[in-house]
């Protein structure tokens, strides 16, 4: 079985692995920031209001962004342009045949 950590955590292994490094390291920053602002927010709200649903909340929606970044992360450039046919609809973007 794999190591949750792993998956989310590790950058060859995690959905944003085909991206270049520049790419990964700068998605998983946003990421990274993301979800320490959801904590930080969520335990304030709890220790000043007391009220876990808005930390659940924050967990729901922060889950769901990662979610969807690591969904659209599978899909290229190439996956985009094709037509019905197979058939590239512009030249290769790295001239690559």
């Amino acid at each position: 079985m794999a190591n949750p950590y792993d998956i989310v955590m590790d950058p060859e292994k995690n959905p944003l692995r085909r991206l270049r490094k520049p790419q990964r390291f700068q998605i998983m920053s946003y990421l990274s920031l993301m979800w320490t602002t959801i904590f930080c927010a969520g335990f304030g709200v709890w220790a000043f209001y007391g009220h876990l649903i808005v930390l659940h909340i924050l967990v729901a929606f922060g889950a769901t962004v990662t979610g969807f970044t690591f969904y659209n992360a599978r899909r290229t450039h190439r996956d985009v342009m094709k037509r019905d046919d197979g058939t590239a609809r512009y030249d290769d973007l790295w001239g690559a045949p």
